[in-house]
């Protein structure tokens, strides 16, 4: 029995150095194979300069996810990452808001589980309202994806811009910081639960 396992380990490991065969682009399952991005990112804000002038899409998942519902979950996410990453740093800087007694660590992670579960629900209760509102104010022909066209959902202070170069701009702005915010929350995430994966990020950050 002895002589046969170490003979199949044996064929095992001269298997494993052999080069494998490379196998044509048509072959590969769809979602790996680099496909010609779809037509429609040619009318998104996203080509810049970092990305060789065009939206980058180097798998082609356009072809497979509609643009625009990718373009809808990258800013939703993007901004969700800004607010996260400003409730990350806030309180390891300035401490705790005062008041809020059930919550005595400045840790995120460890706040989670301290703050009180009726937050909990306030806080779903009105990510509902801002849904819902976002959503009838596409009924209404209002944007929320940073469009340059149309009136925008939200803009109080009127920092979106009136003219079409500037909106450009704004969209431009909101779409690299929200991409930043990403790569930033997930590097505080991964810094936390493993200590010192992440350069120049202070330790218990």
């Amino acid at each position: 029995m002895l002589k046969i396992l170490l003979i199949v380990s044996l064929f095992a490991i001269t298997s494993s150095f052999q080069t494998a065969p490379t196998a044509p682009l048509r072959s590969l399952p769809p979602l790996l194979a680099v496909e010609t991005p779809n037509p429609e990112l040619s009318t998104f804000t996203g080509a810049f300069i970092e990305t060789g002038g065009r939206v980058w899409d180097p798998w082609g998942l356009s072809n497979w996810v509609p643009p625009s519902w990718a373009r809808e979950a990258e800013l939703a996410n993007g901004r969700s990452a800004m607010l996260a990453t400003v409730g990350w740093v806030w309180p390891k800087w300035f401490g705790a808001f005062p008041g809020f007694d059930d919550v005595t660590t400045v840790d995120p992670v460890g706040a989670i589980g301290q703050a009180d579960p009726q937050w909990w629900a306030q806080f779903i209760v009105f990510c509902g309202v801002i849904e819902f509102n976002k959503y009838r104010a596409g009924q209404n022909g209002k944007n929320y994806l940073g469009e340059t066209t149309g009136e925008p959902f939200y803009d109080p202070a009127g920092i979106f811009g009136r003219t079409p170069e500037a909106r450009e701009k704004m969209a431009e702005r909101e779409l690299k910081n929200a991409r930043l915010a990403m790569l930033g929350i997930a590097s505080f995430v991964a810094g936390h639960f493993i200590p010192g994966s992440v350069p120049c990020l202070p330790p218990g950050f």
